[in-house]
């Protein structure tokens, strides 16, 4: 598979910016529930946007934001729930944001994306282990790029703490919390130079 530090690239404008395409991307979560299950969950809103250094692609920069209260998880109370002040407190944080600090190759086509992840105002360093799924032409026209990213956190260190204890012992919810990206993203047209005033 082609490295994107190395495809299409020019002397005289090796950065380009790539926008979400969010028809065909998806940000979904998903937590152990009484200790021994698993329930997964999605966001609905987000948007991504990748500054490509194609010289070089560990100069690139990521950002995105999610919309805290599209979270989705198939139970309306449990959503309800996750948007109260228990966990994500939307009314005073509706945001959920990430911006890239750097990014080193893990070999191939294999990347760690390390950045400043924002839930419920508190900021920690996080790692998306990212894989780069290769690029080409939509049926638009456009240029379009696959990745895929996962990292886990622990949602206590943002402030999440809300639990309860069960008799048979051990949390009705999990502490650490899998996050998984699928996203494409579709390069934007180069503006033109602006005339001097």
């Amino acid at each position: 598979m082609t490295n994107p530090a190395t495809t299409n690239t020019t002397t005289q404008d090796k950065t380009s910016v790539w926008k979400l395409d969010a028809a065909h991307s998806s940000v979904e979560f998903s937590a152990r529930h009484m200790m021994f299950t698993t329930v997964k969950g999605r966001f609905s809103q987000f948007d991504a946007e990748i500054d490509w250094d194609e010289t070089d692609f560990t100069k690139s920069s990521v950002s995105a934001i999610i919309k805290a209260d599209s979270i989705f998880t198939g139970e309306d109370k449990r959503d309800t729930h996750l948007r109260s002040s228990d966990f994500f407190l939307i009314d005073e944080h509706p945001e959920i944001r990430f911006k890239s600090t750097r990014i080193e190759s893990a070999g191939g086509n294999r990347y760690n994306v390390y950045g400043d992840l924002t839930v419920r105002g508190v900021t920690k360093e996080v790692k998306l282990e990212t894989t780069y799924e290769g690029r080409g032409k939509n049926p638009w026209g456009m240029e379009a790029a696959g990745f895929e990213a996962v990292t886990t956190i622990n949602r206590k260190d943002f402030g999440l703490n809300w639990n309860v204890a069960l008799e048979s012992g051990g949390v009705l919810v999990g502490d650490n919390i899998k996050i998984e990206l699928h996203i494409e993203l579709v390069k934007q047209p180069e503006q033109a130079a602006q005339p001097a005033s």
